[in-house]
């Protein structure tokens, strides 16, 4: 049985992937991340107000942890001090967390070098080394 949390999450990223269907196939593997990612870098040329960067860092955050939770499992939970939730990833064995709605932010107002598609090879990276060797990290 889902959660709240995991239901909320799962809902904003479906109806992130039907709203922006015109702009790629959003579904749910890693290479749509590409087309997430080119529509992040074009809201790079706007001043966006704290609350339109807040709905789409939610909007986007969260497609991009189904993108992470369906290809490579996880639970999500909220952490109220950073005020979002993080998806944690190879419990008990190991644990990988990403937190998904800060990349969003970052790759808004830094640019490129916030890429998301290369944020999530370093989380691919983590959980095969995790696997392996029962590593534990936070992918910022």
């Amino acid at each position: 049985m889902k959660n709240q949390l995991e239901q909320d999450i799962i809902s904003t990223a479906e109806s992130f992937a039907e709203n922006f269907s015109d702009r790629g196939h959003f579904d749910f593997s890693i290479q749509s991340l590409r087309k997430l990612d080119d529509i992040l870098e074009e809201l790079c040329d706007y001043k966006l107000d704290n609350d339109a960067l807040n709905s789409v860092s939610s909007m986007a955050g969260s497609y991009i942890f189904e993108v992470a939770r369906r290809n490579y499992g996880g639970q999500y939970y909220w952490v109220q001090d950073r005020d979002q939730p993080v998806l944690v990833t190879g419990e008990p064995d190991y644990s990988i967390s990403i937190f998904a709605f800060d990349k969003v932010k970052g790759r808004i107002q830094n640019g490129k070098e916030d890429e998301i598609p290369y944020y999530f090879d370093g989380y691919i990276e983590a959980v095969k080394k995790g696997k392996k060797t029962g590593y534990r990290a936070i992918i910022v």
